[in-house]
């Protein structure tokens, strides 16, 4: 059996009673360790769970699924994710890759940031659709995700913005080269998030001025390490957000929409300044 299994937002403790069962009785256990990261590491996981696990990076996950999943035709085998199984398409397609080979799987399901955004007020069926904000090169200054902001904006819908991850990345020369060289990780955070939208908000304000989904003024909310014991959420303006150091990874970024009084109410929790208490206000 190929079991996916989540583990959670914050640190060991977060699986599931029958996600820990599945990972104590499995023949081997692997750890996804590209699509996002726990707040502890690998050690303290091995300590908790009382297992041995081996770190499935992007180059194992994605170049040598099928021997992963071989493995599975004829024992246990737990494939760990942070967050739910499903929240990136690269498990999808490891669950697609073993019906093809008749081999068995299972999902063991737990909370992820989709969900546990809640904690800052903002109802989740009030959502539109999640973006992806990445980190910009001098050369390379993606925007095209603004436009999915603005049509959940148009609707009245918030939206959820997914902050950049790198982990195990290569550098342009190193990987021309063919080093096996990587880049230490990085994590975007609220305030780089904020100042890259800033900055398109600035040129879309230079093409025109009307109709912009956002503004400098525009109350927004930084989430900082959802689930754990030094959870942080922010609400400011997004001009107050591009100074806000909300601290270690990983971070998220939220863009309301029209709100409810309640909604504005848990929001008022964790205004920034009384500036930003009084704007939501019904």
């Amino acid at each position: 059996m190929f079991y996916l299994v989540g583990l959670g937002l914050g640190d060991a403790q977060d699986i599931t009673v029958k996600g820990l069962e599945v990972v104590q009785k499995a023949k081997r256990v692997y750890l996804e360790a590209y699509t996002s990261v726990l707040t502890v590491g690998q050690d303290a996981l091995e300590k908790y769970y009382g297992r041995d696990i081996i770190l499935a990076d992007r180059d194992m996950v994605e170049q040598n699924s099928d021997e992963l999943i071989a493995e599975a035709e004829t024992e246990d085998i737990a494939f760990l994710v942070v967050g739910d199984p499903l929240g990136a398409t690269t498990h999808t397609d490891l669950i697609l890759r073993a019906v093809e080979k008749g081999v068995q799987y299972r999902i063991i399901h737990n909370a992820s940031i989709m969900n546990a955004i809640g904690c800052c007020g903002l109802q989740l069926y009030n959502y539109g659709e999640a973006v992806s904000i990445v980190f910009w090169t001098e050369t390379w200054r993606p925007d095209s995700f603004y436009d999915k902001i603005a049509a959940n904006r148009e609707r009245g819908l918030h939206t959820l913005c997914l902050l950049d991850i790198k982990m195990k990345e290569q550098s342009l020369e190193n990987l021309m080269r063919g080093r096996k060289i990587y880049e230490p990780p990085r994590f975007m955070t609220v305030q780089q998030a904020a100042e890259q939208l800033l900055e398109i908000v600035e040129k879309k304000n230079k093409q025109s001025k009307e109709n912009n989904a956002l503004s400098p003024d525009s109350v927004c909310v930084g989430l900082a390490r959802v689930g754990g014991e030094d959870q942080s959420i922010v609400a400011a303006t997004l001009r107050q957000l591009a100074t806000v150091d909300m601290g270690g990874p990983l971070h998220s970024l939220i863009i309301p929409g029209n709100m409810h009084p309640l909604e504005m109410d848990m929001l008022r929790l964790f205004a920034l300044d009384d500036t930003v208490k009084a704007s939501l206000t019904s």
